[in-house]
């Protein structure tokens, strides 16, 4: 069995109930913002389970406010915000997991983008993007343009590097035999 064998499931086979949407919403996506959308992959095309849409890094956010607003879209709700290291170039893909609550419809859109190329915060959209896009910088090291607070959030501030990259060395131990200081502009009393 493999991702193009569908799973039943209770919600049943997602290529059949949502295909005709998904052709629909990447057809009126690909009309409203040209050459920002650029890679379409669909399930069974592609190994994927929902429609994968690579946005361009600079109009990220026009894309993710239409998709999240439009009425043909409505996907509201960011299930998750990370990133994947794919060790060609460009380096990274920053990953936008969207659902809707209406139309129960799932896809994916990713930005591609690499260590110098800053992809635009998405907290104006979804303000609990704030905690996913720091966890994303943490253990990646992609940078989030306009984030009001682009800090460490998992690991000591002394860390070096980012963990999760490929290049990352599997036994890269750090130890520090004090506990992390606390930054008392932090606690709020």
């Amino acid at each position: 069995m493999d991702i193009n064998t569908p799973v039943p499931t209770i919600y049943g086979d997602q290529l059949e109930k949502f295909g005709e949407l998904w052709k629909k919403q990447v057809q009126t996506l690909k009309e409203k913002f040209g050459d920002a959308i650029e890679e379409v992959l669909f399930p069974k095309e592609a190994n994927t389970d929902v429609p994968i849409i690579f946005v361009q890094a600079a109009r990220i956010i026009d894309v993710l406010g239409f998709m999240k607003n439009d009425a043909g879209f409505e996907y509201g709700f960011l299930a998750d915000l990370t990133a994947t290291d794919e060790e060609s170039a460009p380096r990274f893909h920053v990953v936008y997991n969207l659902l809707s609550r209406k139309s129960m419809s799932r896809v994916r859109v990713k930005v591609r983008t690499d260590e110098e190329n800053a992809v635009p915060t998405a907290i104006s959209l979804w303000p609990a993007a704030n905690w996913a896009e720091r966890e994303v910088w943490d253990m990646f090291g992609v940078r989030f343009e306009g984030h009001p607070d682009l800090r460490r959030i998992l690991m000591d501030v002394r860390w070096e590097g980012h963990p999760l990259r490929k290049d990352y060395p599997l036994r890269g131990y750090q130890i520090f035999p004090t506990p992390e200081a606390i930054d008392p502009s932090l606690l709020n009393y």
